[in-house]
């Protein structure tokens, strides 16, 4: 039996007792596993007694190791004891220990904490918008020619909107930089590429004159020995170079696509873009009511609960560098920060984040939301159908554990539905989402 103190603050103390039989067995154990560490003379080191080596040794020697031998196992059964759903390691001191009197420890834990659940049900989220206009499919159609377009060589002046094909050379204080130096570089001026008002310099330029171009850095430009510093670049402009955007018509449509005719495109398009809208009115929908549901609540979330969804979101970013082929360090320095102070940005995302799972389990609970037997298959099908796996045979090699958790899938997703289908839409929150 282990007894119960609730603490403030989400924490709890379990007081658990080991009889002394059990770590009696825990200390032979022990003295098997480790015994071979300790050298008594008139033995072969590692084939003393026990009881050699604890009058050597002292007859505490073997608590250490015997003890976390057997406390786990106590730890978890008084968990389950008293039903406890802990959310981080347990703080675990030793009251009281002896061969013959056996364990006494406290194990100090931190609790998931309960939710005060507010209003969830007819929220007001925005009023959703599924039209998509013809001026819309125009501006993408547009877009797509621009991406077509080609640049042909010019004999005038360079204007905005031209693309200029120079080499240049930079220097601080008379002393050429890093990065600083290029050969063949190609720049729309009015893009806003370089560095603010280099572009500007260049305007008017011919193709194979030069120009000094005088900048200074933003301050808060990444590379921190440029910030803040006055420049100058060397430029040569060897050609200047014209936009040439094609006709919108059936040729360009055949150029870009599977279509014939610029109205089936159009007709293609708008269809899509509707579908895109639909699905990104659904989400911001979705996103209002579960942010009011969550505005609503009241929960006091223990900081390790948050540190750890900190954990995940650093991991991921660090996963997708990899994925990409960048250094983490690297990434850092571009960003001029540092992983402490990247971690301490994230902790109020990361608060939500775990509000959000507290609040929609809180909800389900309260409304009893369970998944039946027909949506755990659908669910399991859907998942081994986006996996690439045989729908009948992964169902059959799942596991207790398994099914809970698409079970719990399941009764998430409906729990989502159930609070974004009872929110009510308003002009008022349109205005407020703007």
């Amino acid at each position: 039996m282990a007894q119960l103190e609730k603490l403030e603050g989400n924490k709890a103390k379990l007081t658990i007792t080991i009889d002394a039989q059990t770590f009696q067995k825990a200390l032979n154990e022990a003295y098997k596993k480790t015994g071979r560490r300790y050298a008594v003379q008139g033995f072969r080191k590692g084939h003393a007694p026990r009881k050699v080596i604890e009058a050597y040794y002292g007859a505490g020697v073997f608590y250490e190791d015997a003890f976390e031998l057997c406390w786990g196992e106590a730890y978890d059964a008084a968990v389950e004891e008293h039903d406890l759903f802990v959310v981080d390691r347990p703080d675990v001191d030793i009251e009281k220990i002896g061969e013959d009197e056996g364990i006494v420890f406290n194990a100090t834990v931190t609790l998931k904490p309960e939710v005060t659940l507010g209003a969830y049900k007819g929220i007001a989220v925005p009023k959703a918008d599924y039209t998509v206009t013809d001026e819309d499919v125009s501006k993408t159609l547009e877009a797509e020619r621009e991406n077509q377009a080609r640049f042909v060589d010019v004999d005038r002046p360079a204007e905005n909107g031209d693309r200029v094909l120079l080499d240049y050379s930079g220097s601080v204080d008379g002393e050429k930089f890093d990065g600083g130096t290029a050969e063949d570089q190609t720049l729309v001026l009015g893009s806003n590429t370089f560095i603010p008002g280099f572009e500007d310099q260049l305007v008017g330029i011919k193709a194979g004159e030069s120009r000094d171009v005088n900048v200074t850095f933003p301050t808060e430009y990444h590379a921190e020995h440029l910030a803040g510093k006055a420049a100058v670049f060397a430029c040569t402009v060897k050609a200047v170079q014209e936009k040439e955007l094609p006709e919108i018509d059936d040729a360009l449509i055949g150029d870009i696509s599977e279509f014939e005719t610029v109205d089936e495109w159009k007709a293609d398009k708008k269809a899509k873009m509707l579908e895109e809208k639909k699905q990104y009115m659904d989400n911001m929908r979705e996103n209002a009511a579960l942010k009011g549901a969550c505005d609503n609540a009241a929960v006091d979330i223990p900081d390790c609960m948050i540190e750890r969804q900190v954990d995940y979101m650093v991991q991921d970013i660090r996963y997708r560098l990899q994925g990409s082929g960048l250094d983490w360090n690297t990434y850092l320095q571009y960003l001029n920060t540092t992983e402490d102070a990247m971690r301490q940005n994230y902790r109020a995302e990361a608060e939500a984040r775990v509000k959000m799972q507290l609040v929609i389990e809180a909800v389900k609970n309260a409304e009893n939301i369970e998944a039946t037997d027909e949506e755990i298959r659908e669910e399991v099908k859907k998942y081994a159908e986006n996996s690439g796996m045989e729908a009948e045979t992964f169902e059959q090699n799942l596991t207790d554990s398994d099914r809970a958790y698409f079970a719990d899938r399941v009764a998430i997703d409906k729990t989502i539905k159930l609070i974004t289908n009872a929110a009510v839409e308003t002009e008022e929150s349109e205005k407020a989402a703007e």
